[in-house]
C-alpha cells in the first residue's frame, strides 16, 4: 500500500536500522534522512511505487507529475499541514480536453477518480499557460493546497482551499479559489466549443462528480496543481 510504502521509502533510504522506541523520534530520523538522500534515489523509489498503483481502469498520471506530487505530499504530511492519506493531482501540462485530475487513495494505493477539470479563463484557452496568485486575475494558481471545509455556494456544494506556498497560491482563500461543479466542465461542452469551459481560477469539476469527489477529499487532504514551469515545492516557502 502506498501509505505504508511511501514512508517506507525513507526507511529504505536508511543504510542502517532504527530501533526507535518512540514515534516522534522516528519521524525526526525519517525527515533528516529524507533531506540527505540523493534525488535520483528518491525518484527510483517513487517510480517503484508508481508502478504498483491500482489504476482502477483509469489512465495513470504521468510519472513526472506524480513524482512531484508524492514528494510534496510526504513533506506536507510530516509538517502537519495535511492529515488525510488522499492525494489529488491536477496536471495542467495536459490539454483541458483530456481528463487531468486524479484522486488517489494512498492507503489502498488506488485511483478513485479520474476527471476533467477546468482552469482559469486568463490561464489559457485549451492549454494552461499563465498563472497568478493575484486577486481578480481570473488565473489558476499552481502548487500545493490543503482542502478545507465544505459549504453551499452559487455553484452548489463547494470546497474551500488553502494555498500552502507563499507567493504562489497563498491568496487562494481570499480569492475564493474553491472546488465546485460547473456545467461547462463536460464532454458535451468540449464537443460544442472545441475546448473545455474555463473558470475564474477555480479547479471546477463535472457536476455529476463534484459531490462524490468533495466528500472524499474534504478536510485537510492534499491537492497539487502541477505544471512544468514550476514543478517543485520549496520548503522555505511553505506556510508555517
Amino acid at each position: 500500500m502506498i501509505y505504508k510504502i511511501y514512508p517506507a521509502l525513507l526507511f529504505l533510504f536508511l543504510s542502517f536500522g532504527t530501533d526507535s522506541k518512540n514515534t516522534s523520534e522516528t519521524k525526526k530520523l525519517e525527515t533528516k534522512t529524507f533531506a540527505k538522500v540523493d534525488n535520483l534515489t528518491i525518484d527510483a523509489k517513487i517510480e517503484s511505487v508508481y508502478h504498483m498503483i491500482d489504476s482502477n481502469h483509469f489512465v495513470l498520471p504521468e510519472m513526472k507529475s506524480f513524482s512531484e506530487a508524492l514528494k510534496g505530499f510526504y513533506l506536507l504530511k510530516e509538517k502537519g499541514l495535511i492529515q488525510k492519506d488522499i492525494l489529488t493531482l491536477v496536471d495542467f501540462s495536459l490539454s483541458s480536453n483530456t481528463k487531468r485530475l486524479w484522486v488517489i487513495d494512498l492507503v489502498a494505493n488506488k485511483i478513485l477518480f479520474h476527471s476533467l477539470v477546468a482552469h482559469g479563463k486568463n490561464t489559457g484557452d485549451e492549454i494552461a499557460s499563465f498563472f497568478s496568485n493575484q486577486n481578480s486575475s481570473n488565473k489558476s494558481s499552481l502548487g500545493f493546497y490543503a482542502t478545507g471545509e465544505v459549504y453551499q455556494g452559487k455553484h452548489g456544494l463547494s470546497l474551500r482551499l488553502d494555498g500552502l506556498e507563499k507567493g504562489v497560491n497563498d491568496n487562494a482563500r481570499e480569492r475564493a479559489i474553491v472546488i465546485h461543479g460547473a456545467d461547462y466542465v463536460s464532454e458535451s461542452f468540449i464537443r460544442g466549443n472545441k475546448r473545455l469551459g474555463r473558470s475564474q481560477g477555480c479547479p471546477a469539476l463535472p457536476v455529476e462528480l463534484t459531490n462524490a469527489i468533495i466528500e472524499v477529499i474534504k478536510n485537510k487532504s492534499c491537492l497539487f496543481i502541477y505544471h512544468p514551469s514550476r514543478s517543485f515545492v520549496s520548503e522555505e516557502k511553505l506556510i508555517s
